[in-house]
């Protein structure tokens, strides 16, 4: 028996517009549950890029921006060095079914110096992993 992918979608989200944008775009699939997670990224052993507090309050407000959208969302909020190995493990831990997201804009320059968040999330997943159009793709 194969298990819906919808039946516990998790949404990584880094800031507001950010949840906004992707709560948008996951509305139209109707997944059975959500989960908004967010993950404060950690010096590991060097400072933190953002204050830990600041890094939380942006989680709030992308996390109510969510549930604009999906008013029964929960969410978790991780603390991690590495973002994608966050978002994994948010999954495992919520038991998700799949992870749903929409690809930041940015250059090649810019995407090879983060370490392409995307190709790392798609490739590296251990669920289904929905990439979901921006506003202004057009097929």
């Amino acid at each position: 028996m194969t298990e819906d992918i919808l039946a516990h979608v998790l949404v990584p989200v880094a800031t507001e517009s950010d949840a906004t944008e992707t709560a948008r775009a996951l509305g139209q699939y109707s997944p059975a549950r959500v989960t908004v997670t967010h993950v404060v990224e950690k010096g590991g052993g060097v400072p933190d890029k953002t204050p830990v507090e600041q890094s939380e309050a942006i989680a709030t407000d992308a996390y109510d921006a969510v549930r604009e959208w999906f008013p029964d969302a929960k969410e978790y909020t991780t603390y991690e060095t590495d973002v994608v190995r966050g978002i994994f493990t948010a999954a495992r831990d919520v038991d998700a079914t799949a992870i749903a997201f929409q690809p930041r804009g940015g250059n090649r320059l810019s995407k090879f110096l983060a370490g392409d968040f995307t190709q790392k999330l798609v490739t590296n997943a251990p669920l289904p992993v929905l990439v979901l159009p921006r506003e202004e793709s057009h097929y």
